[in-house]
């Protein structure tokens, strides 16, 4: 046995706390300091476990709350207050030349005519320019009745179907309306935004997609179709050929990662479609509906010219 293991066996069976013990409080607050300060620079550790204790202090002296508040107010009086720079006079100013900029009507009609036509607002005060109110756009004229009879007995004259801002359609009407659609051979575009449609209208749109041969564009935006009624269009997507255009965007809920999974695989699998109205909010299938909108339109292209 060496030198050094018998000197460590005589420590071997030593009690810490027996030594501790023997330890006077200074003692122990200096080996406490020393234990700290052993790794400063860990920035893992508290600030209090990086180095010494420095808050313990002796009072100088009991705490007079009157008497500290009534020392800060008698700071307060003694300390003069600093006088202005510029004294206040009363006089009114123009704020930053307010009169002599000019509205932006006036700046626009300078840049055309090359000078200043319109000096209202020139060395007085600038008025605001006056805006022509946007009048609502007009109500849809649209005669379910009508539109129902004519896809019914396929009117040729018939290529499309606008319902858009029509919020008072009754359910059942819709659902005849795209009964009718699945054999009509002459509408080419069918849209509904707007119409207050929910998903038993997405159910009976996904049915006209599996029939209808003849449809080029359908939008069904700013409704109450859930994802279950867009996984539905989604999947009769598949079965149709003549679609290029859809649009199913700002329904009323966000319909889910996997609905947005779901688009871009309709997209890559469907080159029929080169119009997509839909706002992703997940970067991949953004990326995959966006090479394949344009891979789409490039073969849409080169069948053309052939």
């Amino acid at each position: 046995m060496s030198s050094y293991q018998k000197e460590l066996e005589k420590y071997r069976d030593i009690d810490e706390d027996e030594i501790l013990r023997t330890l006077s409080p200074e003692e122990l607050e200096q080996l406490d300091c020393e234990l700290q300060e052993m790794d400063p620079e860990n920035m893992l550790l508290p600030a209090g476990l990086r180095q010494r204790d420095q808050t313990k202090k002796s009072p100088t002296g009991p705490l007079d709350r009157e008497a500290l508040l009534q020392y800060l107010e008698q700071q307060a009086l003694e300390v003069k207050e600093r006088d202005d720079l510029v004294p206040f006079t009363g006089e009114k100013k123009a704020i930053l030349d307010m009169y002599t900029l000019m509205s932006n009507k006036q700046y626009y009609d300078a840049l055309c005519s090359g000078e200043i036509c319109n000096t209202e607002g020139i060395s007085s005060v600038v008025q605001p320019d006056k805006y022509k109110p946007v009048p609502d756009e007009p109500p849809n004229p649209t005669n379910i009745e009508e539109i129902l009879k004519r896809v019914r007995s396929n009117d040729k004259e018939l290529e499309e179907v606008n319902l858009n801002n029509i919020q008072d359609i009754p359910i059942p009407m819709l659902s005849e309306l795209c009964e009718a659609m699945k054999a009509n051979t002459y509408v080419r575009s069918f849209s509904l935004v707007a119409t207050r449609s929910g998903d038993p209208i997405a159910n009976a749109v996904a049915d006209m997609l599996r029939e209808n041969r003849s449809l080029q564009s359908l939008n069904i935006e700013s409704n109450f179709i859930s994802s279950t009624g867009l996984m539905a269009v989604l999947k009769a997507v598949r079965e149709n050929a003549t679609l290029t255009e859809l649009r199913v965007d700002n329904q009323r809920q966000w319909p889910g990662d996997a609905v947005e999974m779901e688009m871009a695989t309709v997209l890559e699998q469907c080159p029929s479609i080169v119009r997509f109205g839909y706002h992703f909010t997940q970067q991949g299938p953004r990326a995959r509906a966006a090479q394949a909108m344009t891979r789409n339109n490039e073969l849409r292209r080169q069948q053309k010219k052939r």
